[in-house]
């Protein structure tokens, strides 16, 4: 440990040069030193090692048994510093790695699919691992670092996490077209006199469409509760239940039988973002992985 803290790795790098170069003034040109400072170098080398290094011989210098059994360590070691030191160097085409990511059924609909051919076509030593859980959840565990990015929607944001926005939001009703009022909208009565469906993660809920109605003094009456969506609008058609959620999900209906319209009183839209931890910044590969993710939603022009 004592001969540990003498080292300076400079002396390493200065006895490379001497090495290769073996002559103190070409050594000291190569490293833009004064030849003054690369012989004081040598010397403080050859009292830390214990060994004369460089024997002179004519005009030059030549290494001893000892320096010839330093020149491959110490080309070794001097590669793993500046390797150490440099700028994480990253190359989708050939890294090999896992990413976990958290979402809910909704967002990996959203995100997935175009993230996925990306990778393939990118990327394809990339993995993802996909989980899913409360908004509470999901967010632990890119504290804790079980995950390495949230996507979702996320009002409270702890200090240390960092989000950017994907995409804006609001919510749509869904019914069964035979069940729609004559006049064709649905007015406030309406929708509170009908069985809803409701989609809960954990206990999560939809708090945005609870907080409207108690605004209003209003409750809504749950018949259904579930934790997914994807099967949510089979329970619609032929029935007079309403499915409110976000109009993203409900891109895909069957149009012939079931029918989009906006909610009778005022839901506030909301903010999809992609969320991963400040201490990850310097994380080249997940950087590029947010791009793509970003760069996903735009080519589904969702804005």
């Amino acid at each position: 440990m004592n001969d540990l803290r003498r080292i300076d790795l400079n002396l390493l790098v200065i006895l490379d040069a001497l090495l290769s170069e073996q002559h103190v003034t070409r050594a000291a040109e190569r490293l833009h030193l004064s030849q003054p400072a690369v012989s004081h170098a040598l010397a403080r080398l050859r009292d830390l090692l214990g060994d004369p290094l460089l024997v002179r011989a004519g005009a030059g210098l030549v290494p001893t048994p000892r320096a010839l059994e330093l020149l491959a360590p110490l080309a070794e070691a001097l590669a793993q510093v500046q390797a150490l030191l440099a700028p994480n160097a990253f190359d989708p085409a050939t890294t090999q790695r896992t990413f976990r990511l958290a979402m809910s059924d909704y967002g990996a609909a959203i995100v997935l699919p175009e993230l996925i051919r990306t990778l393939r076509r990118e990327a394809p030593g990339i993995d993802l691992q996909i989980s899913h859980g409360s908004r509470e959840s999901m967010l632990d565990g890119v504290l804790n670092g079980d995950i390495d990015v949230a996507i979702g929607v996320f009002p409270e944001m702890p200090n240390e996490l960092r989000s950017t926005p994907l995409f804006e939001e609001h919510y749509a009703c869904l019914l069964d077209r035979k069940s729609l009022p004559v006049d064709g909208a649905l007015d406030l009565p309406t929708y509170l006199a009908r069985p809803h469906v409701l989609l809960e993660m954990r206990g999560s809920g939809t708090p945005e469409i609870e907080r409207a109605l108690t605004a209003l003094r209003e409750r809504r009456r749950v018949a259904v509760s579930l934790p997914h969506w994807r099967v949510a609008p089979e329970f619609i058609s032929g029935t007079d239940l309403i499915l409110t959620v976000a109009s993203r999900a409900l891109r895909d209906i069957d149009e012939s039988t079931l029918i989009v319209v906006p909610p009778p009183f005022q839901i506030p839209s909301f903010t999809f973002v992609l969320v991963w931890h400040k201490r990850r910044g310097g994380d080249q590969a997940l950087n590029w992985l947010n791009q793509r993710i970003g760069e996903g939603i735009e080519r589904q022009r969702l804005f």
